[in-house]
């Protein structure tokens, strides 16, 4: 088989295996969790595959014609595409294999593992696509995924609330994505990567326009200001999808597209996107200080890491281009890819580990009911630890690598976002301390956490492989031919800046984290910061109203308009228009087919009335 032919391969084994379990294994779970984890195992093996022959290639047919309209189906592996499929096939492979304990006696595990299956499918399409059409239509089957798994607990309202708004959110911004794409094929005549890159290294001029339509996809799908709200509420679904689409792989596909289309940002573009990522970076930050379910503070560390990402992307400039065969990103991208590929290994950790302190508490999510964990489940403490330094950026971790790298460009080419994102970092460690120390220390603080232990080897074996990761994962900088052309260009800090950031790193490392350990108690069973703060908890707590200004607007604006439109639709087309226009053509009826009675006379009658009107209208009487 060609390296092509693998790849192909790589898409189809997740698609049919999801398909496999829709039609035949519906009511058998266990085999259908035995097929979705080997379909997960087969994807992680082609990649390696894929990784070791080194061969970076492209492959195309076409899927649809209209006219001279064309759509292709084509696949495009390069350093890019290489490092992402890494993330989602590994992480992918140790999240599933984690589900097969934490869903263990679930009911309906056959229809989770058959939704993580063509999740995978989906994600594993927007990697290797090579046009921008094919990125949409696995765009949008991702976030039918999403809405699949997310709603997964159907039998409660929240979690099918939070799978519609999740759903209803991200339609808002891929509408700004669509627009976007057909703008680009307008413009260019093409939408395939390639094509776009060569147009605009030979000069092709690129409006704004384009790129910011094609970031609303981005704000979107990774959830950023003013499109976040769906994350948290994304947590009703079950805590592995948690982990492997709203922590490591799907809310990471909208940086992951931004550095497929770096050739057409314009600094105007990259000016908002830039903006948009610290504005969400310390926004989520805020609002994880407050939060006592342990998702929720996970979630919000989520949005906080991904406005890093496209605060990073967005200050990068303008650096693409080739080296030899290679495409060669600018430094922001490749500081965004970096953290996005550190990112996936410590929170995919801190997300499992919060599944397996959840599943020993009975499904207690609140961290002021838990404490004493540290005793009970050590595995689970070690790894939860290893995640906790690595995102808070302890020297020889992950995140201190990869965060450092995007401080460094900060600090470099703009001292304002600079200052705001190590502001973020002090309150990332703040956070993520208060969430370690609550959770694992003093006594138990009810009947559940006193009762925990130890989770099975089937969930903690990928705890302890994901944090392996979360503290090698790092060390790609050091060695970027393994990724040439992606972390090659990663900023590196010398003399007086390397200083500076070095020095700044350490100093919120432990101002944040020392500020949580002075506040926060382990024998607490209240935030402390409400206690002596409540105002300021409040104002957290409030999270600047985003949900209330968008309810408001749903059910005064959005719904009273919609109250207008169906008014117009049933009265005035239906009622006036249709039937209205029905009932004129049923009397000229009726009045037509009474004339028709059979008789000669009546008939002669109607002749000569009508060759009379037609004579006066002739001789223009009237």
């Amino acid at each position: 088989m060609t390296l092509l032919q693998h790849a192909i391969g790589l898409l189809l084994v997740p698609l049919a295996l999801a398909a496999v379990i829709a039609l035949f294994l519906r009511r058998r779970g266990g085999i259908a969790s035995a097929v979705s984890v080997a379909a997960a195992a087969v994807i992680a093996g082609i990649t390696t595959i894929l990784l070791l022959h080194g061969e970076r290639f492209e492959g195309s047919m076409e899927w649809l014609s209209l006219g001279g309209f064309t759509i292709s189906f084509g696949i495009k592996f390069d350093d890019l595409a290489a490092l992402m499929l890494t993330v989602v096939a590994f992480v992918g492979f140790l999240i599933h294999v984690f589900s097969l304990g934490y869903m263990k006696d679930d009911g309906a595990k056959a229809r989770f593992f058959g939704g993580l299956s063509i999740f995978m499918f989906s994600m594993l399409g927007i990697v290797l696509a090579d046009n921008l059409f094919m990125i949409f239509v696995f765009w949008e089957l991702v976030g039918f995924s999403s809405w699949l798994l997310i709603n997964h607990y159907l039998e409660k309202p929240s979690a099918a609330a939070a799978s519609k708004k999740a759903f209803i959110v991200n339609r808002v911004g891929d509408f700004g994505f669509l627009i976007g794409i057909v703008w680009c094929y307008w413009q260019f005549g093409t939408v395939n990567l390639s094509e776009l890159g060569a147009a605009v290294s030979a000069g092709a001029a690129v409006t704004a326009a384009i790129p910011l339509l094609l970031f609303c996809g981005a704000v979107g799908k990774s959830a950023q200001m003013p499109l976040h709200v769906w994350l948290p509420d994304a947590m009703e679904g079950p805590t592995p999808v948690s982990a492997l689409i709203h922590a490591a792989t799907m809310v990471a596909a909208g940086i992951y597209m931004l550095c497929r289309i770096e050739p057409l940002m314009v600094p105007q573009a990259l000016q908002v996107i830039t903006w948009v990522g610290v504005a969400t970076a310390l926004y989520a930050a805020f609002c994880a200080v407050v939060q006592n379910d342990i998702k929720r503070v996970l979630a919000y560390s989520t949005l906080s890491q991904l406005g890093y990402m496209v605060a990073a992307f967005g200050l990068g400039g303008l650096a693409y281009g080739h080296v030899g065969s290679t495409v060669v990103l600018a430094a922001g991208a490749g500081a965004a890819m970096f953290h996005l590929t550190t990112h996936a290994f410590f929170k995919a950790l801190l997300f499992l580990g919060s599944g397996s302190i959840i599943h020993a508490c009975h499904h207690e999510q609140d961290i002021f009911k838990m404490g004493g964990l540290a005793r009970k489940m050590p595995v689970t403490f070690i790894t939860f630890t290893i995640g906790v330094l690595a995102i808070i950026g302890m020297p020889g971790l992950a995140g201190f690598f990869s965060k450092d790298a995007i401080l460094y460009l900060a600090y470099e080419k703009h001292t304002a976002v600079f200052v705001v994102l190590a502001l973020g970092a002090v309150l990332t460690a703040f956070y993520m301390t208060r969430l370690w120390r609550i959770t694992f220390f003093g006594a138990p603080r009810s009947d559940s956490a006193s009762h925990a232990h130890e989770t099975s080897a089937v969930m903690t074996v990928p705890l302890v492989l994901l944090a392996v990761g979360a503290a090698a994962s790092g060390y790609l900088a050091l060695y970027p031919e393994v990724v040439d052309g992606i972390l090659g260009l990663v900023p590196e800090a010398h003399g007086s800046a390397h200083m500076v950031v070095l020095v700044t790193s350490l100093v919120v490392l432990l101002v944040g984290a020392g500020a949580a350990l002075l506040l926060y108690k382990p024998a607490a069973n209240a935030d402390a910061l409400a206690t002596r703060s409540p105002a300021l908890h409040r104002l957290l707590a409030g999270k600047l109203w985003f949900d209330e200004f968008y309810g408001y607007y749903v059910a005064k604006v959005q719904q009273r308009f919609a109250m207008v439109l169906n008014f117009i639709d049933q009265i005035v087309i239906s009622g006036l228009i249709v039937r209205g226009l029905a009932g004129v053509v049923a009397a000229f009826g009726i009045g037509a087919r009474a004339l028709h009675t059979g008789n000669l006379h009546s008939y002669v009658y109607w002749f000569l009335i009508g060759a009379a009107l037609f004579w006066a209208f002739a001789a223009r009487v009237f």
